[in-house]
């Protein structure tokens, strides 16, 4: 579907919405090609349903179920995962069919074309080729569908818990049909995480008349409704209806990860509520979400790239606890969390501590505190932070241990509702585990490469890890630990080659290893030296510490001149088995990847602000489109929109512990931060245009500013911060030292 007859599809679904309604700059269909892996169905912010259409199809680019290049749909399941790079979950899949199918175990597929489907915040829609028209809408914890079948047609909806795509496979299965409208049942499951348990309860609009039930292994009879049950690995349900005058059949599917018993409750709980009053909530939820950060611009592309982007900050983490805050993790033990509070699962650390946590300190006050402890929460049950947390289950995906940053920029900002000292002590758990290369990196100063793969990629960001625990034992009075963390901050420097102007993988006996070629790249962790990508990329990782790493270029003209040879330099990769994950490259600078998400914004740190200010700009200019292909790689569970939301505003955490939001070039006339005490801050540009990409100057309040950076107290402080523009760099501008982010 064309964006400019989805925009017209809104301004109809809309028409009593003011004219500055955000949602209508929404479109759930960015990054759902190329690589984004982002899905297009119905949620709300953070819930515990994503209900979405799934493809059937197993691939790189079918993580999130479904990619705008195909056209066909198996159905619509009730957990997707957004914009990851591998797949998983796709629970309780439904599916409306125009007659029963006579072989239960058989999969289907029905073709479909995006001039008949459409979504927008909280809502989705498609007519299918066969006639049936599927309409899709949720609440935190229930999916809502309205089917509407063709004339002379008998309704038919099939519950198929055998359905998977990727990683995921079912363990066991099962189905209770309790009345003529009221089903129950479960779906556990094995994938990316080992152990996942989705329970459900789903109940008609009308009563269905027959079912056929199946356990995945062969064909059922059809029989007449009567309380029944089957269970399996991969059991399927058919409801079969009389046709009616409308032939229009609505479901609900309740979710609970504790029981079915829970799921039935949170299906009660739904009650009389309509189809299009949910829809209209959801709607109200995602407006109320847009709303925290406003911008003006007479760019309409650009509108629709940010408002995309804020929707996809707003979806994961994901809920996992009912609504009691009861819950079972991946052990099988169930826990209630604090009243009030709810547990949250999917943390994809690795991409999000960079610049979606860091955003959240501003536009999630009421979840981010449960977020939080939700972290604090697994480590409790688990005996270290998370790393990747999907279902409560370690994935161990990626490297460092980064819930520490995480933890420490909510420490470091005063966050209410965290046990500082809690924090701190699973932060110690973590530098000090017996796993993931931790024992070598504190024994050899460095992870050697023929004790762990990505040895490079682990030792840079297990550096900034322990920066950031330096940071909160220093806030907490402890002295003794602060050197030593600041010490062990410094690991960056043991693998620096002064001869090539690179990271690398040193040996155990200190040795580095040969041969080397910067533009080298292997996938295998374990024969990997740098994790998704190679050493331009991931040499300049030390966002704690610029200017030591200017140090070891010689100075910060030596370390402008290899940063400027990283954007220059040719766009290839050397390998057999190349990270298909570094992608969206200007010169070796690889945005479609997290590693490189902080580099233009280094040039501040050495006094080159005007370089930031070109380099950004190029990026968003670049890297950003709003259409499908819209994202240059993984969208990452909103790390790859939050780069957007912060770059486009004209400022961005670079070091994403240090509190500094360093400037960059900001692409609205102005950003509005609605702040979670009540105040606002607005950045506004004078004389802003594509042309206009430099600073020449700021004003905080009226009065000069000559930082390159804001500080997060200055922001939450309220006001006005005020770039004046211009076509040529201002290299004044941010010259001097005592005006640069800082660092060290």
């Amino acid at each position: 579907m064309r964006l400019s007859t989805f925009i017209l599809f809104l301004g109809l679904a809309l028409p009593s919405r003011a004219q500055d309604s955000l949602i209508a700059y929404v479109d759930p269909f960015i990054g759902t090609g190329g690589h984004g892996h982002t899905f297009p169905g119905a949620t709300v912010p953070f819930g515990m349903v994503q209900l979405s259409p799934d493809n059937g199809r197993n691939g790189w680019d079918w993580c999130s179920g479904y990619h705008y290049s195909d056209s066909l749909i198996a159905g619509f399941s009730h957990t997707h995962l957004s914009g990851t790079g591998i797949g998983d979950w796709l629970d309780i899949s439904v599916m409306p069919l125009t007659a029963p199918l006579d072989d239960t175990t058989k999969s289907i597929k029905i073709r479909f074309s995006h001039d008949n489907e459409q979504a927008s915040p909280g809502y989705y829609q498609v007519t299918l080729d066969n006639g049936i028209k599927v309409a899709l809408t949720a609440t935190e914890r229930t999916g809502f569908h309205r089917y509407t079948y063709p004339q002379g047609v008998k309704p038919v909806i099939r519950f198929d818990l055998a359905f998977r795509q990727n990683w995921d496979n079912p363990t066991e299965t099962h189905v209770s049909v309790l009345n003529d409208s009221t089903l129950i049942g479960y779906r556990y499951s094995t994938g990316w995480a080992k152990v996942q348990r989705v329970y459900f309860a789903a109940r008609t609009s009308k009563a269905f008349i027959k079912t056929v039930l199946s356990d995945g292994q062969s064909a059922s009879d059809m029989i007449d409704m009567t309380e029944t049950y089957d269970e399996g690995q991969g059991v399927s349900a058919q409801l079969l209806f009389e046709n009616t005058a409308d032939n229009t059949v609505e479901l609900k599917v309740a979710l609970s990860m504790t029981s079915y018993q829970k799921a039935l409750e949170e299906l009660n709980q739904a009650g009389g509520r309509t189809f299009d009053d949910v829809h209209t909530s959801a709607e109200d939820q995602w407006e109320k979400e847009l709303q925290k950060i406003k911008i003006n611009s007479t760019d309409t592309a650009l509108k629709r790239i940010f408002y995309t982007a804020l929707y996809h900050t707003a979806i994961s983490p994901t809920l996992y606890s009912d609504a009691d805050g009861e819950y079972k993790n991946a052990k099988d033990d169930t826990h209630t969390m604090p009243a009030g509070a709810n547990r949250y699962t999917l943390f994809s650390l690795w991409d999000t501590f960079r610049a979606l946590n860091p955003l959240f300190t501003l536009t999630q006050p009421e979840k981010y505190t449960d977020m939080l402890n939700s972290m604090l929460t697994f480590h409790d049950e688990n005996g270290l932070l998370p790393v990747w947390d999907l279902s409560t289950w370690e994935t161990n995906t990626m490297t460092g241990y980064h819930a520490i940053p995480v933890l420490a920029d909510a420490l470091l900002k005063d966050w209410p509702g965290v046990d500082a000292e809690r924090a701190y002590q699973a932060m110690l758990k973590s530098a000090h585990q017996d796993i993931r290369g931790v024992p070598d990196y504190i024994q050899y100063g460095y992870l050697p490469q023929d004790k762990a793969g990505g040895s490079v990629t682990v030792t840079l960001e297990y550096a900034f890890d322990d920066w950031c625990i330096a940071q909160v034992a220093k806030k907490l009075g402890k002295t003794a630990d602060y050197a030593t963390f600041m010490n062990r901050s410094k690991s960056y420097a043991q693998l620096f080659d002064k001869e090539t102007g690179f990271m690398r993988a040193k040996k155990s006996d200190g040795q580095f290893v040969e041969p080397f070629d910067p533009f080298w790249s292997e996938h295998d962790l374990d024969k990997s030296q740098y994790i998704e990508g190679n050493a331009w990329q991931h040499s300049f990782f030390v966002p704690h510490d610029v200017q030591g790493l200017a140090g070891l270029y010689g100075g910060n003209a030596g370390l402008s001149k290899k940063l400027d040879e990283l954007f220059a330099a040719p766009s290839e990769m050397h390998g057999e088995n190349v990270s298909p994950d570094a992608s969206g490259f200007i010169g070796q600078y690889a945005h479609g990847n997290e590693p490189s998400h902080h580099i233009a914004y280094m040039y501040s740190y050495i006094g080159e602000a005007w370089k930031t200010q070109e380099r950004v700009r190029q990026v968003v200019d670049s890297m950003y489109h709003d259409g499908p292909d819209g994202y240059a790689g993984n969208e990452d569970a909103g790390q790859m929109s939050a780069w957007a939301v912060w770059s486009i505003a004209g400022l961005y955490p670079a070091n994403p512990a240090s509190g500094e939001y360093v400037f960059g070039s900001p692409l609205a006339d102005e950003t509005t931060f609605e702040l979670p005490n009540g105040k606002q801050f607005v950045i506004r540009t004078v004389n802003g245009s594509s042309k206009n990409s430099y600073i020449q100057s700021i004003t905080l309040n009226g009065k000069p500013y000559e930082n390159t950076y804001l500080r997060h107290q200055e922001l939450l402080s309220g006001g006005e911060l005020v770039f004046k523009m211009g076509p040529k760099p201002s290299k004044r501008y941010g010259r001097k030292p005592e005006t640069w982010p800082t660092s060290g």
